[in-house]
């Protein structure tokens, strides 16, 4: 039931929840340290962290772990529960170390939309040196600049994907090609 409710979620699209999230990110507490003395300046706009923490579990990831976990023989629980393992060593010793292409897929296909996200860093963040490459695309625009420094631009943008995609290819290509299989 408690899934069913999370995958309902998937079909409310961001933009009637972002002026309430950009409400409650404004009233979050927020550890500021002004020398070596820590004090409390409420609201996360203009952080790094109103980047990127709300979006770290969605409903997507939830579910695919769901479904991946579900995969894993309760024979290794088992097991396990015999040998004398709790249920946090269980899941730090058998299950994780077994659900690595699960990561390596939640991993990215949430940097994707973290990379590429426009709407959500436009309200949350004024800074300038805050703001994510795809904000600052619209810059260009706006100078008149040439399209040949466009898509130099642009092509520097694709390299952390790059990166990404190609450091966690091979647990991302075994998640996809495991998942079309059953038996």
């Amino acid at each position: 039931m408690v899934l069913a409710v999370i995958i309902a979620t998937l079909i409310v699209p961001f933009e009637t929840i972002a002026i309430p999230m950009v409400y409650w990110v404004s009233k979050l507490p927020n550890l500021v340290f002004e020398g070596a003395v820590p004090k409390y300046d409420f609201g996360w706009l203009n952080t790094y962290q109103v980047q990127i923490i709300p979006f770290i579990a969605n409903a997507f990831s939830i579910f695919l772990f769901t479904q991946y976990f579900s995969t894993i023989p309760k024979s290794l629980d088992e097991a396990a529960r015999i040998d004398g393992a709790g249920w946090f060593t269980i899941y730090r010793k058998i299950v994780v170390p077994l659900a690595g292409p699960a990561f390596a897929t939640v991993a990215i296909l949430t940097f994707l939309p973290a990379w590429n996200s426009y709407l959500w860093p436009l309200m949350v963040v004024q800074e300038e040196s805050l703001r994510p490459v795809m904000v600052g695309m619209q810059y260009f625009f706006q100078l008149n600049a040439a399209w040949g420094e466009v898509m130099a631009y642009t092509s520097l943008i694709t390299l952390p994907v790059l990166i990404v995609f190609l450091s966690f290819q091979r647990a991302f290509v075994s998640s996809v090609a495991a998942s079309g299989v059953k038996g």
